[in-house]
């Protein structure tokens, strides 16, 4: 397993003065990705390069932006929901027009590379200003789970994190071509014994996070052919199927046992009594009180 992604994995932008940072995914243990929500100043900068791809989607605007130096240089008008996409191992030099919010988001390559799954590297284009919808609500969808940011979203995230990687590869890879990406392909589901060992690991596991990666490895696939094979056998995503198994769990014990609901939240896997409540209220339009109940 990789260690968790922080500043260091990062092209430095974060770490300037000029930056104010309002939430970030630092010490939550998230090992494929690092997301940071801020205020940023006009500056001109030039940064080395990261191992990580960066993008950027802009929560205001328009303000103009420039990239590149000299005659290679160019700029742009970026409205609210503008992209910055930028690749792992070159350098940048940025120029921000005027105060901006932000998201950032610095993905490892292991996770692109896996989503291409096309036997050879792929790269990501360098692009400024570029619309795209579903990697738009795919970064504010992460943030929201950070603002809520729970261990048990832990499968959550990483699907997430999957996601942004195979439209990255989609729709802003270089030479990928539509059948041979993660988005042309369809795909068999599990087999009997590969969805068995994934769900007694599920189901060993329902009390702690758990992560695509582990799940992945246990059936014997990448994270990326493992989602879309678990979604083939089951129509869930796998963060889907794990949470009908804690909610299932809660609910037999809660007309079971005689523990405080706190305890069984807990135990089902669940960060708290609010939590689990939340979850049931969604998904069953009911309570953890009116479960014991029998109501």
């Amino acid at each position: 397993m990789t260690g968790e992604l922080g500043l260091l994995d990062t092209n430095g932008i974060l770490r300037q003065p000029w930056v104010k940072p309002e939430r970030t995914s630092a010490g939550l243990g998230w090992d494929t990705q690092y997301l940071s929500v801020q205020r940023e100043r006009a500056y001109r900068e030039s940064f080395e390069a990261a191992g990580t791809h960066l993008v950027i989607l802009h929560l205001d605007g328009p303000v103009t932006v420039r990239r590149g130096q000299g005659r290679l240089s160019r700029a742009r008008q970026m409205p609210a929901g503008g992209l910055f996409i930028h690749p792992a191992g070159r350098e940048l030099t940025v120029e921000l027009g005027g105060d901006l919010s932000t998201v950032h988001l610095y993905l490892r390559d292991d996770l692109i590379q896996d989503a291409a799954g096309v036997g050879r590297p792929v790269e990501l284009a360098e692009e400024l200003g570029t619309g795209d919808r579903l990697l738009e609500q795919l970064l504010l969808s992460m943030d929201e789970t950070l603002r809520r940011w729970e261990p048990a979203a832990r499968t959550y995230l990483d699907q997430l994190g999957s996601m942004v990687a195979a439209q990255l590869v989609r729709r802003h890879g270089v030479g990928v071509s539509g059948s041979g990406s993660a988005g042309g392909r369809l795909a068999s589901g599990l087999g009997d014994r590969q969805f068995e060992a994934v769900r007694a690991l599920m189901e060993e596991r329902l009390s702690e996070p758990v992560s695509l990666a582990e799940l992945a490895s246990v059936a014997g696939l990448s994270v990326s052919q493992f989602g879309r094979q678990f979604k083939a056998r089951t129509g869930l995503a796998p963060h889907r199927f794990l949470l009908g198994l804690r909610v299932d769990q809660a609910c037999r014990l809660l007309r079971t046992d005689t523990a405080p609901i706190a305890d069984i939240a807990i135990r089902s896997g669940f960060s708290h009594q609010e939590h689990l409540t939340r979850v049931l209220r969604a998904h069953l339009d009911t309570t953890p009180g009116a479960v014991r109940r029998g109501s």
